[in-house]
């Protein structure tokens, strides 16, 4: 397939976002950006989530872990179930019964304006690096199989993909992301079956039994209880994805935005509670894929390994129809993602920071918000050129996980220390408690094989929420909580 082809192939799954937008964003206002007016079926919102939560970096880096660590990602991923029932029976009833548009605006009504800022501080630093992560790698991708050959350049991919990210969210926000991420998902979902079933289908293995041959290869070990200083340890691994679920998805104003859109608390738990059990089977099926992808890639004689095995698979053995599929997954997966993000930065930004809520007349409100929007897509762009001469061979979910562990500890900290607790504290403090948990994380992480014997890995989020509650404690005052 030849560089113009693929690139009306891009432009033509633009067209069709642009299309949803516009069909989508008449007579759009700041509530419809929001909230989408709190009018989204919870089963748009359930599917939508999965390619939001999946993104290009799943699509990419999960099928080429199986080699190194065969199916211990589910155990994380069986975590994650965990997480998201607290989700839908702690944290969703709170949000909705204080009626939030932003789930920061909590910490502002239970500790202060310094907390209320404080978290939504680092969720924007947070979003903002981990959605860059997963922009970049699929830019990168992009690069190497279309942009290269145009003589486009890297900072020019990044730029035109986040322009057209703007140009379908500007309007209508969330509403339009609602549907656009339904399509997303959907197409993602079709690449994934369409790869399983030619790569099945080259190594002589008929549809019914791929379950089978997956179940019964040595790379489907799932289960690792041996040794609990290894990084695949269960308990290990299910703790931190419990963890990982509460603060990447429960603390995170990005995915809490959409469940946010529903018509009542009964409809977001229904999304929420069908969201994971699809989730769970889209996971083992994506491993299944990265078996079946590093059995052919070892029957060949293909040297592709980790972030770059379905990638050269795709496009160079398996056929244009595969390689059709993979580019339009990859891209569905990635603005799955990275559109929301655009979104929720934009509404994090101008509620909980600048407070255009309490400080504009509803037409004001409308005018800064789109500013807003375009300075987050401009620092996006930035940020995504910036790892290109950071991240160099480590996967890249690695690196995201590790990351969100020191960004998203101290929201979890807090939200912690505010549902379990009655103790006021000292607000002015809270800054500083947040700035020092990831320090001392840090520290105590890189040094704890030598100290403990013990790897902390995706720990740290659990580290770093543990001793931010400890900092709280610190600064607590005689007060409590008012009934």
């Amino acid at each position: 397939m030849n560089s113009t082809t693929i690139l009306l192939l891009i432009l033509s799954y633009f067209a069709i976002l642009v299309l949803i937008s516009f069909l989508t964003g008449k007579s759009a206002d700041n509530n419809t950006f929001f909230t989408a007016n709190k009018e989204a079926p919870w089963y748009i919102v359930a599917f939508g989530m999965i390619g939001a939560s999946l993104s290009g970096v799943t699509f990419i880096s999960v099928p080429g872990w199986i080699e190194a660590s065969q199916f211990s990602y589910m155990q994380v991923v069986f975590g994650y179930m965990v997480g998201y029932l607290v989700i839908g029976t702690v944290l969703l009833p709170l949000y909705y019964r204080l009626n939030l548009t932003s789930i920061y605006t909590y910490l502002e009504e239970r500790f202060g304006n310094a907390s209320y800022k404080t978290g939504a501080s680092f969720f924007l630093i947070s979003r903002l690096v981990s959605s860059s992560f997963r922009l970049f790698l699929v830019a990168n991708v992009l690069q190497v199989i279309l942009f290269d050959d145009l003589g486009i350049s890297f900072w020019q991919t990044v730029t035109l993909t986040v322009v057209l990210i703007w140009l379908y969210t500007f309007r209508s926000g969330i509403k339009t992301i609602l549907w656009t991420d339904t399509l997303q998902t959907l197409f993602m979902l079709i690449a994934m079956g369409v790869a399983i079933y030619t790569v099945s289908e080259d190594l002589g293995i008929s549809g019914g039994n791929i379950l089978g041959y997956v179940l019964e290869s040595d790379l489907s070990k799932m289960f690792f209880f041996d040794d609990f200083k290894s990084s695949n340890y269960f308990w290990k691994q299910f703790i931190s994805g419990a963890f990982i679920a509460i603060a990447m998805t429960g603390l995170d104003q990005d995915m809490m935005q959409k469940n946010l859109a529903c018509k009542n608390l009964k409809d977001a738990q229904k999304n929420m509670f069908w969201f994971t059990i699809i989730l769970t089977i889209v996971n083992f099926v994506f491993l299944s894929l990265g078996l079946l992808l590093t059995v052919y890639a070892q029957q060949n004689g293909i040297d592709a390994h980790k972030d770059e095995l379905f990638p050269i698979l795709a496009k160079e053995y398996l056929g244009v129809g595969v390689f059709v599929f993979f580019l339009i997954g990859l891209i569905a997966a990635a603005y799955s993602s990275a559109d929301s993000t655009l979104t929720s930065l934009t509404t994090s930004f101008s509620i909980d920071i600048l407070g255009i809520q309490k400080k504009y007349d509803i037409n004001k409100q409308i005018a800064v918000r789109k500013r807003i929007h375009i300075l987050v897509s401009i620092v996006s762009i930035l940020v995504v050129i910036g790892f290109k001469y950071v991240i160099k061979d480590e996967s890249v979910i690695a690196k995201l996980l590790l990351f969100t562990g020191y960004t998203y500890g101290p929201l979890l900290g807090l939200y912690a220390f505010g549902l379990f607790t009655k103790w006021q504290i000292k607000d002015r403090w809270v800054p500083i408690i947040a700035i020092l948990s990831p320090i001392l994380t840090y520290i105590i992480s890189v040094n704890s094989s030598k100290w403990f014997g013990f790897e902390f890995e995706l720990f740290v989020l659990i580290l770093n929420g543990g001793l931010t509650f400890l900092g709280l404690i610190l600064i607590r005052t005689k007060q409590y909580q008012s009934a």
